[in-house]
């Protein structure tokens, strides 16, 4: 690719023409700190001219291999050495100019060390605006709209990474999470006091065990905490989500609301927090639909602090893979990413596999296939409830991964889906009540935390070997 071929082929900005990008370049050469600070930020893809591209790779290469700036001799022995694969034209234009930068000064410097991020922002922009071009021809508009979102953030990151010296201090300063309450005094003190921001919180569970029914409770948690909670439903009506919330809150019972709702109304209208509920259709909103609608909230004054997706599995995954699993995963994946990036905790649920249906506690054999997408996940529970644990509005919550505490723990629940109350029980922690059938069967439930988290330790084993 030739010089003229370049300048054809790419859109320029006119005061960031050839005589800017030059400089630029000239800077890298000249001004370690700056070199240091803007190739952060540069893609070589941003520079038009193909000599200026060629010129800029042999110094950042150079940066790579030896962890130091190339002098002045260090780069001459390049040009000298290392051109032969270019074209004999951009040979050329590349050694004069080395002779130009070396011999002249450069009289715009401040100017183009002030320009050079919004240089590199337009030109990322152009090269997203290209992209999607070829987007279009298939609809991907969420992807279209994640390339075009992610090409703004360019240069806004400013933390280039922990000192280990020179940050030292930061590492004994308290994390400010600010949790937001499960409601559960028991499994709020193992997580340090809730969910924290920019923290993703799974709930796993078999169809029909009340999935959405806990996301409820954890979102009506929360209003009752003063949070703003969006909640994203794409598999049950808006409506019918919101009946739940009506239900929750006031323990009036869902079947009959109708006949309370002046009383519900009294109840909810002076709650410290507010609930958004917004639906969509299974498998047609994605991770970029969600940001955008968000984003949309801000814009109108409304702060999330707390976002439910029920549930994830359901979403469209911003780019298509071979594999489910993948697609998956990167949906988990982009979660996390939003929880960080509106700084505030995002509870999602997932299903188990068919080994987990009839489980009497859902342990890491059966959330196995579930777990694998949710490595990113900061916080994950199972629920779990038999035929006759509904018939009782009894079941179990086991807590499978908690980053911020203990994990392997069962907890007994009381669980009445015709009001949406749910809660944890006292624990049992004498083992000696425990029957011997209870262990060789492998119960767990009345096992003390440790005792419980060695027998499923033990149980993951086996079926690790086996895979």
């Amino acid at each position: 690719m030739n010089s003229s071929g370049s300048t054809q082929n790419k859109p320029t900005f006119g005061r960031y023409g050839k005589s800017f990008q030059e400089g630029l370049v000239q800077l890298i050469y000249q001004d370690r700190p700056f070199a240091d600070q803007i190739t952060e930020v540069l893609d070589l893809n941003f520079l038009e001219l193909e000599y200026l591209r060629v010129f800029t790779d042999k110094i950042t290469s150079y940066r790579e291999r030896y962890s130091k700036h190339p002098s002045a001799n260090a780069l001459a022995t390049i040009l000298k050495t290392e051109l032969d694969s270019e074209d004999a034209v951009i040979q050329q234009q590349v050694k004069e100019f080395f002779t130009r930068i070396t011999t002249g000064e450069l009289d715009n410097e401040e100017y183009i060390k002030e320009k050079s991020l919004d240089f590199c922002r337009k030109q990322n922009l152009k090269e997203a605006m290209l992209q999607s071009v070829g987007l279009l021809e298939s609809s991907s508009f969420d992807e279209i709209s994640k390339v075009i979102n992610e090409s703004l953030k360019l240069g806004s990151e400013t933390n280039f990474g922990h000192d280990f010296i020179a940050d030292f201090e930061t590492r004994y300063q308290p994390r400010h999470r600010q949790p937001v309450t499960t409601g559960w005094k028991d499994i709020d003190t193992i997580v340090g006091g809730g969910l924290g921001k920019s923290e993703l919180g799974v709930v796993i569970a078999p169809t029909g065990a009340g999935k959405s029914m806990v996301l409820v409770h954890l979102g009506s948690e929360a209003i009752k905490e003063g949070k703003t909670v969006i909640h994203y439903t794409l598999e049950l009506q808006d409506t019918v989500i919101a009946n739940r919330y009506d239900s929750c809150i006031t323990g009036y019972p869902l079947s009959n609301l109708i006949d309370f709702k002046e009383e519900v109304y009294d109840e909810i209208k002076d709650l410290d927090g507010t609930l958004i509920v917004k639906e969509y259709p299974t498998k047609s909103a994605s991770v970029a639909t969600i940001r955008a609608h968000l984003n949309k909230l801000m814009k109108r004054g409304i702060n999330p602090g707390m976002i439910i997706v029920d549930y994830a599995d359901l979403l469209k995954p911003i780019v298509v893979r071979k594999e489910k699993r993948a697609e998956l995963e990167s949906i988990y994946e982009d979660l996390r990413g939003l929880s960080t990036e509106f700084g505030c905790p995002i509870w999602t649920a997932s299903q188990t596999n068919r080994s987990g249906l009839n489980a009497e506690v859902i342990t890491m054999e059966q959330i196995s296939e579930a777990f694998n997408k949710c490595f990113v996940a900061d916080f994950i529970m199972s629920v779990s409830r038999t035929i006759e644990d509904k018939q009782n509005n009894t079941g179990k919550i086991f807590i499978a991964k908690n980053r911020n505490g203990p994990d392997g723990i069962v907890y007994d629940i009381f669980m009445d889906t015709s009001n949406v109350k749910i809660k944890t029980m006292p624990k049992l922690n004498t083992v000696s009540a425990t029957p011997k059938s209870n262990l060789i069967a492998g119960n767990p439930v009345a096992l003390g935390p440790k005792e419980q988290k060695e027998l499923l330790q033990n149980k993951y084993e086996k079926f690790r070997k086996r895979k």
